[in-house]
């Protein structure tokens, strides 16, 4: 497991641009597909929060989606932390003073032993009253990622073993997307992605 997201960590896997992970325009197309689909289901968005935002590029494009929501970076980094201002702090066990009609949880799971990581999926359920949008790796995905651009000390869990854990508290609605459970407004049973077929 990587101990230390410093400088050099940063600039391989997000500022260079052969190498890095994400482009400020795929991240520009996320949140507005974010926005879209949340603005579709009828889900209003004023508080936002970025919890492993990382430089900030998604959370940038999401205040220019979303231009009215208050968006919340919180990053584990000291490095990040210490140039951007971030709040300093761990989806494991962070807390804000009331939940978010939006959290974003990108590429920060797979950093997790398989304890830590199901007690931040627990934490995101307490952190999210609205919508969660969670990007991670699974096993399934393997040979579908460019391995220059992707941190090889990640674990490659199962998909299941997410789709599981999140069932509990999310109902899946497709693009990375889960609705808080209960949900608050209509989703049709086969927009739904439920992890053993059944309707929620």
């Amino acid at each position: 497991m990587r101990k230390v997201f410093d400088q050099a960590y940063y600039e391989r896997f997000y500022r260079n641009p052969g190498t890095r992970a994400v482009t400020p325009a795929g991240a520009a197309r996320q949140a507005q597909f974010i926005a879209a689909y949340l603005r579709y289901l009828d889900i209003s968005v004023k508080r936002v929060l970025d919890i492993g935002c990382g430089t900030g590029l998604a959370l940038r494009a999401l205040q220019r989606a979303i231009p009215r929501a208050l968006c919340t970076g919180v990053e584990f980094s000291d490095y990040l932390c210490e140039r951007y201002g971030w709040e300093q702090g761990s989806v494991v066990d962070w807390r804000g003073p009331a939940p978010y009609d939006l959290v974003i949880c990108n590429d920060v799971l797979t950093y997790l032993d398989d304890a830590n990581c199901a007690r931040a999926l627990r934490n995101l359920s307490h952190l999210t009253c609205g919508a969660l949008f969670l990007g991670v790796l699974t096993s399934e995905d393997e040979g579908a990622y460019d391995p220059e651009r992707t941190d090889p000390l990640q674990h490659r869990r199962a998909l299941r073993w997410y789709r599981n854990r999140l069932a509990q508290n999310f109902a899946n609605v497709g693009g990375g997307l889960y609705l808080r459970r209960p949900l608050q407004v209509t989703v049709w049973a086969l927009d739904k992605l439920e992890p053993t077929g059944r309707t929620a």
